[in-house]
This record gives structure tokens, sequence and C-alpha cells, in this order.
């Protein structure tokens, strides 16, 4: 009788020991199939690219290197943000004319009203020139959101992403 238990006892003890196995292989396939990646500077907009972190460091890095700083308003939960921050990032011109400026997106409203001179809406794009000037006559297609851009718009901007580097030439 005794053997029966302790072979019974044993039997019970290699199954929980392969049940749990089991669990802990589920466990890590479930944690491993779904990694997550750390956050970048980038948001997603090139990762390639050098991005600042603050908008007082975009300014002075914009000032001494005498490049032009885009500013990119945009929310992460917005999907005409995402939609184009997909375009903007597929778009190998834009990303390779995007090198020569100071880069900076911002997820939150500065308390600098030149960067919202028609309101606060996402996704809009500013510019601004070497000497801190918004620069106000660069702008997208729509009459009421000067600063916004689509995904359809993507040419308009690569087309003021050089009007930028062009004025920085010819006014400075």
């Amino acid at each position: 009788m005794e053997k029966s238990y302790m072979s019974m006892f044993l039997l019970l003890v290699a199954i929980s020991c392969a049940l749990a196995k089991d669990a802990g292989k589920r466990e890590t396939k479930e944690t491993t199939a779904k990694p997550k990646l750390p956050q970048t500077l980038s948001r997603g907009w090139g990762d390639q690219l050098i991005w600042t972190q603050t908008y007082e460091e975009a300014l002075f890095r914009a000032k001494h290197s005498n490049k032009p700083l885009m500013i990119i308003h945009h929310l992460d939960d917005c999907p005409h943000s995402q939609a184009l921050k997909k375009v903007f990032a597929e778009h190998k011109d834009i990303q390779k004319l995007a090198e020569k400026f100071i880069l900076l997106n911002l997820v939150y409203e500065t308390t600098d009203k030149n960067l919202s001179p028609d309101g606060q809406y996402v996704p809009r794009i500013l510019f601004i020139d070497p000497s801190l000037t918004v620069r106000a006559d660069i702008t997208g297609r729509y009459s009421n959101r000067l600063y916004a851009y689509e995904p359809s718009d993507i040419s308009l901007l690569y087309s003021n992403m050089q009007k930028a580097m062009k004025l920085l030439k010819t006014e400075l």
C-alpha cells in the first residue's frame, strides 16, 4: 500500500513539474513576443535624425549652428499626426533634407505664443530661422490652419523645407 502511495505521489510531483515548466514557457513567449522599445526623441519621425530634447535647446542650437529650426507639434494619439508621421518618416528626400535642420518634435505646448500664431492644433509645423524669428511666411495650404500639413501635403512640406533653407542663404 505504501508503495502505491509513493508511486502516486511521485507521479503527481512529475506532472506538477511538467505543468510548471509549460506555464513558464508560455509566460516567456508572451513577454518576448512584444518587446517594449524605449521611446526616442524622434518619436518615430526619423530615428536616424538628430533631435533636440527641449525648445530652449533647439533655439540655442539653431542660433549657434546657423541652421533653421523645424518644430513639429503633434500628439501620440492623434490619427492625423500619426498619418503625417508615417509619410514623413518614409519620405527619403525629406529625411535627407531634415539633416540640415535643427529638429524638435513636441507633444506638448510651449509657453512661447509665437509657436501658435493661429491657434493650438496638431499636427502643425513651423520654421524658425537662426535669428530666432518664426517664419510666418512658410505655411501649408489651409487658410484656417496655416501651419497644418496632411499626408497628401508632403510635397508642399518638402518644398517649404527647401524654401526655409533657401531663405537662410539669401537673407542671413
